[in-house]
């Protein structure tokens, strides 16, 4: 297929429809030259508005990377479908990170508790959601947002380009002097706190209740 009507970039934020943040297309540039100069691989982003002609999103990755030679990971996000993924040129570049991980709905272990609670229909899924925590995407992007939607999604996706190319550069065994190092840690960190915040006050209003309805057992017979 022909892409049509997106907005060429950079050749890391290597289509752009959706943030347009001048200082962001120059972190991710930044981060993403160091990467590929130590590592040979290079790590595209693309935000698009929909991935309009294609039934998946996996679908659009495999017609776009087509057009690297390169070793190149996507990291892609659409907006107006909410759909996030990471897909790699070829297998063998999975093994430079943990594309579960990145992509996990969960940031915390007691976030994966929270889902594994309200989503397991056996304890095989229960384990499982469990198990898939520690996202450095999805999470951010979960947010609910009154206003500034485009700074949690350039946080969100910044944070996820950042944490594959920390990924990568460590199973290389190389530094960079351009990741997010503390300050993609405490957003992280910051977004624990949030979700342990909310959980701890539905506990207390639980118990609250518990409490209420035993002292006044008449009002509810």
């Amino acid at each position: 297929m022909i892409f049509q009507n997106i907005l060429l970039a950079d050749e890391y934020l290597y289509k752009d429809e959706v943030l347009n943040n001048p200082n962001f297309r120059v972190s991710i540039n930044k981060l993403g030259k160091e990467l590929y100069d130590k590592t040979g691989i290079k790590l595209r982003l693309v935000s698009i508005k929909r991935f309009e002609g294609y039934k998946t999103i996996l679908e659009y990755e495999k017609d776009l990377i087509k057009e690297f030679n390169e070793p190149t990971i996507l990291l892609t996000f659409s907006e107006l479908d909410m759909k996030v993924d990471i897909y790699a040129s070829d297998n063998s570049l999975y093994k430079y990170f943990d594309r579960g991980q990145v992509l996990s709905p969960a940031a915390s272990q007691m976030q994966a508790f929270a889902i594994a609670v309200t989503n397991a229909n056996s304890f095989k899924s229960f384990f499982a959601f469990l198990g898939d925590y520690g996202g450095t995407i999805l999470p951010l992007i979960g947010l609910k947002a009154k206003k500034e939607t485009l700074g949690k999604y350039s946080a969100a996706l910044y944070n996820g380009y950042a944490d594959i190319a920390e990924q990568v550069a460590a199973s290389k065994d190389v530094s960079l002097e351009n990741e997010a190092g503390n300050t993609n840690k405490y957003g992280i960190l910051a977004l624990k706190i949030f979700f342990y915040g909310v959980i701890f006050y539905a506990i207390i209003q639980y118990i609250r209740r518990v409490i209420y309805r035993r002292k006044h057992k008449d009002e509810f017979e």
